[in-house]
């Protein structure tokens, strides 16, 4: 009970926040309402007069609700499907996750970008935006800031990948199979793969075919979330050891270790086996909604405890970073495919 009263206050005001931006991100989107949720908990921060009693609710939701979205991420992958596109698409995601990740190693060096936001914008851009984010952040230790400056940057790409990519490949003459391919390696963010693909539906009379395509490549591109965290948690492991941030010589593996990820590992193992046995995907439809809503009430904490003023004045290398990502995965991806002769 005093744990409820504790977090009470905290949670209702995210709450309150979420549902509005939840509607509003239905309704747009291509931005999403996890960008509403950001910008509301941002505005609002400003408004408080004392954070006190709203403090530990704030800190339960940017970061246990955060970890149970990803969990429940996991009811929207059925494996066998993902299956029967990933070996046509694995050899192009590979080839842009390395791309985005090799780019922000060598921005991070050269100008110095911090280690957090450095390994946010490379994971977000090449694996799944703020999903891939929400995922990386408990296990690397990132604060909110951290967090909304890389969510702010993959959410402008993937505005500009929505509105340009169907024009894109119709200048480039892609087939439907080819645009699939591009729209679900080639964004980062879920929404806008939707937003793209079904604009190419549109344009071209497909009938949703290549809004299908798009999404299963895009979860094929979602599974990343799993090495990448747990290559993460070991590195981070291993920074810890080597700089003998121990207690009394032992390390507690419990406080670095994404014990999450098995969770939504294991959601992603029971919804294949339960299609496979004859359930119907719809049964699994109301996790992922509630996992989406976690997602914006997670952003909503997230934009309270964030500095706007701050976030402003330090963005301008990580919009760069992004910059940089987007074009050499969009690259990566169409010279991949010329040479494996899908475009």
């Amino acid at each position: 009970m005093d744990f409820v009263k504790k977090i009470g206050p905290g949670l209702l005001l995210c709450l309150v926040l979420s549902i509005p931006c939840w509607w509003l991100g239905r309704m747009f989107p291509v931005i999403g309402g996890p960008v509403f949720a950001i910008l509301a908990g941002m505005v609002v921060s400003m408004c408080l007069r004392s954070r006190v009693r709203y403090q530990p609710g704030i800190a339960f939701t940017s970061k246990k609700i955060l970890q149970y979205a990803v969990i429940l991420l996991g009811f929207g992958l059925n494996l066998s499907e993902i299956a029967k596109v990933g070996a046509k698409s694995l050899p192009i995601i590979c080839t842009t996750i390395t791309m985005s990740l090799v780019i922000a190693f060598v921005l991070h060096k050269r100008l110095s970008i911090p280690d957090n936001i450095s390994v946010l914008v490379g994971v977000g851009s090449s694996i799944c935006g703020g999903s891939a984010i929400a995922a990386t952040a408990p296990v690397i230790g990132a604060d909110d800031e951290e967090i909304v400056q890389s969510i702010s940057v993959i959410f402008l790409f993937n505005i500009l990948a929505a509105l340009l990519f169907p024009t894109l490949g119709g200048l480039l003459g892609m087939s439907n199979e080819g645009f699939g391919l591009f729209a679900g390696t080639a964004i980062n963010d879920t929404s806008s793969v939707t937003a793209a693909a079904s604009t190419w539906d549109t344009l071209h009379g497909t009938n949703g075919a290549v809004l299908g395509y798009a999404t299963i490549v895009k979860l094929t591109r979602t599974l990343a979330i799993i090495p990448i965290t747990l290559a993460l948690a070991f590195w981070r492991t291993w920074k810890v050891k080597r700089g003998g941030n121990t207690s009394n010589g032992s390390f507690d593996l419990k406080k670095i270790f994404p014990f999450f990820i098995l969770f939504f590992v294991l959601a992603s193992i029971i919804t294949t086996v339960s299609t496979m046995a004859g359930v119907s995907a719809e049964f699994f439809q109301p996790f992922k909604e509630l996992s989406k809503f976690f997602i914006i009430l997670a952003m909503a904490a997230i934009g309270l405890n964030t500095d706007l003023i701050k976030l402003v004045k330090t963005g301008g290398k990580p919009i760069f970073m992004g910059v940089c990502c987007w074009v050499g995965i969009t690259a990566a991806s169409l010279i991949m495919q010329h040479m494996m002769g899908l475009l």
